[in-house]
């Protein structure tokens, strides 16, 4: 046979108080590191999108005056070797971004953990005043 709880409802329920104190701390604990993880990982993708317009930037600028040059010297003219040179940088600093955009998106930030173990903590707590 199971020994009685000669405790009062009083302590009782400041044991469950101090517990349930305990427990939400735990859980910010948790939600707080759970996020910093994935806040570490959005900014990691946020760096590549960051680098490919930079590069995207700098192609632009050396490649413009590159082909323009060149084009010009075999006789096309400046305005459309630049308009050619501008086209073809921009598709590749698109492409970065959207590949930088679409991993950004793929990051889920919500404390996935955190908030199972919120669902379960509920259901204990319903299970233990019922």
């Amino acid at each position: 046979m199971a020994p009685k709880d000669e405790r009062s409802l009083g302590e009782l329920l400041s044991e469950l108080s101090r517990e349930t104190s305990v427990l939400v701390r735990k859980e910010v604990e948790l939600a707080t590191t759970e996020i910093t993880a994935k806040a570490r990982t959005a900014g990691t993708h946020v760096a590549v999108v960051a680098a490919g317009g930079a590069l995207a930037h700098a192609a632009l600028l050396v490649l413009l005056a590159a082909v323009v040059i060149g084009l010009t010297e075999l006789g096309i003219a400046a305005w459309l070797a630049a308009g050619i040179v501008a086209i073809a940088v921009g598709v590749v600093g698109s492409i970065l971004i959207q590949m930088g955009v679409s991993r950004l998106r793929a990051t889920r930030v919500v404390p996935v953990h955190t908030v199972q173990s919120l669902k379960e903590d509920a259901k204990w707590t319903t299970r233990q005043g019922a």
